[in-house]
């Protein structure tokens, strides 16, 4: 995938995830959905990292773990630990379902969603 149009992937999941996060959740399905968002989001800012780091020559970058690690060495990411947290809070949502793992994710949606904002900054100045 051309590395802009990633971007702008990036970009508009974030926006989205932005907007359903201005007024809280009402019920599981809205939360649900907030989750999705995030899930969306954290897929396409490591799929980002992987490509900007190709173009940059830098081929270590196959997981998203790895992708991870290699944006905290570029510093585009300065809190490593919450970048993990979100890659476990991934990992559980997208692969199994637990109603209280869930109810922590949503708590967490808008620090994770800072995170994200600062991220995409750095990957815009990014060649």
């Amino acid at each position: 995938m051309d590395k802009s149009l990633l971007i702008n992937s990036f970009e508009q999941a974030l926006k989205s995830l932005t907007d359903v996060l201005q007024s809280p959740a009402q019920n599981d399905l809205e939360k649900a959905g907030c989750i999705q968002y995030f899930e969306f989001c954290f897929e396409l800012a490591w799929k980002s990292i992987r490509i900007i780091t190709a173009n940059q020559g830098i081929d270590n970058c196959s997981s998203p773990k790895a992708c991870l690690k290699q944006a905290f060495a570029a510093h585009w990411i300065d809190r490593e630990e919450i970048w993990l947290d979100m890659l476990s809070a991934r990992n559980r949502m997208a692969h199994t379902y637990n109603a209280t793992d869930a109810l922590t994710v949503y708590d967490r949606l808008e620090k994770y969603r800072q995170e994200l904002e600062n991220l995409l900054a750095v990957l815009k100045t990014q060649d």
